[in-house]
């Protein structure tokens, strides 16, 4: 047996069953099966549903379209709304909102699978290379991006459909943002973060920049000197830190920069894991962190979450698919200290806790989980850097109802502003209301003055 504290190693499983393993959660409808399942919808007048979606997306007619043999006519009901509706269908939390608001629940508890519709709409088209979308006449106008995740593309696909010239900026190797390196792999498979890239660049008249930093490389005062408008759509940079003895030691990893390696990783089996793995924190993260530990041969994944189940920020779909892999979830527990053994993680010195009058408070009870291996994922931070005076609210971007930011000419969207809520179609949404209202800006710029008699 491996001594513990020194478990952590690659390619604990056979090809076979990483490829078994990490194979799409949520496959694809078939013809036959979107028919079916587009007949369960009621087509409600006062959607439901349609309320309950960041983007607005008509999902009484997209799905009528598909049930109807018009699959590239839903794509199009969809993309209206929402350019990024491929990966917003593998990834969105449907079962808190579209579909949790479906009313074929109050009768069935079973809601129409609007989520599994729209990837098979949406699929379709990008399969078919289908573009519902060109360029008008160019208006002269140039605008930067700041970031290639979601908000940004959103951003960026609507202002080249209003004829304007967009750069984005954005500081890794490959354009996507979270879509390519911070969603579980299984719910991705394919490439499909960067076919979907592929998709929105083109429309022509978006040109990107990799490795091109904010803060290291360019301010935001440049871009305002030499763009009409600015969007900044830069999500979060890093991992909160736990502030614990030992939280240095070998094995003690963020969760972020997990998945993203096993995203870009060429073999499953290439990524280390280790025998014994203790995941903190309870949003979708660590989900993604605990169970896809797991798929690549962990024995045993504890994720230790600081308040109760009702409290998680991970949906309960998420938090079922996580103990349906085998991962234990283990709630009121705190982390105290990371125990070493030969200048390696050995174990977690935990603490419990229990709500005093509202407040999070520890028991005095102490206790000590096993681990080679622990992942961090209790948050993400916001790195201000290049932004310059640029207003703040709660430590991050203060924006109004428009995406407006405190400064003439810029803008901002997604995980960076206050009020984000680490949901892909949110920072779609934004985005595109964002691009939507500088192309207002940037008209009214345009038409000369009305004289007053």
């Amino acid at each position: 047996m491996e001594r513990l504290g020194t478990g952590i190693r690659a390619g604990r499983l056979s090809p076979a069953e990483y490829e078994s393993n990490f194979s799409d959660l949520h496959p694809r409808l078939d013809k036959h099966e979107a028919l079916v399942a587009a007949d369960r919808c009621y087509f409600c007048y006062d959607a439901p549903c349609m309320t309950a979606c960041p983007t607005s997306i008509d999902i009484p007619l997209f799905i009528r379209q598909i049930a109807t043999g018009n699959p590239l006519g839903s794509a199009k009901t969809i993309f209206d709304q929402n350019i990024l509706g491929g990966m917003c269908a593998r990834v969105c939390p449907t079962e808190e909102l579209c579909e949790q608001a479906c009313v074929r629940n109050t009768a069935e508890e079973r809601p129409v699978e609007i989520g599994r519709l729209q990837r098979y709409a949406t699929d379709t088209a990008m399969q078919a290379d289908k573009q519902f979308y060109s360029r008008p006449a160019l208006t002269g106008k140039t605008i930067a991006v700041v970031g290639a995740g979601p908000a940004g593309l959103a951003a960026a696909h609507r202002l080249a459909v209003k004829g304007h010239d967009v750069v984005i900026y954005d500081g890794r190797p490959k354009s996507g943002g979270l879509n390519e390196y911070g969603i579980a792999t299984y719910k991705t498979v394919d490439d499909f973060a960067q076919q979907e890239v592929d998709y929105v660049l083109a429309i022509g008249g978006i040109e990107v920049r990799h490795d091109q930093q904010l803060g290291r490389d360019f301010s935001l005062a440049d871009l305002q000197s030499r763009y009409d408008a600015v969007f900044v759509g830069i999500g979060l940079a890093g991992v909160n830190a736990l502030r614990l003895e030992g939280e240095n030691l070998p094995g003690v990893d963020d969760a972020v920069d997990f998945i993203a390696s096993l995203r870009q990783a060429a073999s499953k089996g290439e990524i280390a894991i280790g025998r014994r793995v203790v995941v903190l924190g309870g949003g979708m993260t660590a989900i993604d962190a605990a169970v896809q530990a797991k798929l690549l041969g962990a024995e045993e994944v504890t994720i230790c979450y600081r308040r109760g189940k009702e409290h998680m920020n991970a949906s309960e779909f998420e938090q079922d698919l996580a103990t349906s892999k085998g991962v234990i979830i283990r709630h009121w527990l705190a982390p105290k200290s990371i125990l070493a053994q030969d200048g390696k993680v050995a174990a977690i010195e935990v603490e419990y806790t229990k709500l005093v009058d509202g407040r999070l408070s520890t028991t005095g009870e102490t206790g000590v989980i096993a681990a080679d291996q622990i992942f961090k994922a209790i948050g993400q931070t916001f790195d201000a850097a290049g932004l310059g005076a640029l207003r703040m609210e709660s430590g991050r971007i203060a924006i109004d109802a428009q995406g407006k930011t405190s400064l003439d000419g810029i803008w901002a969207g997604g995980d960076c502003v206050f009020g984000g809520d680490d949901l892909t179609v949110s920072a779609v949404a934004q985005g595109r209301d964002a691009a939507e209202s500088i192309n207002r800006m940037l008209a009214a710029g345009a038409q000369p003055a009305v004289a007053v008699a």
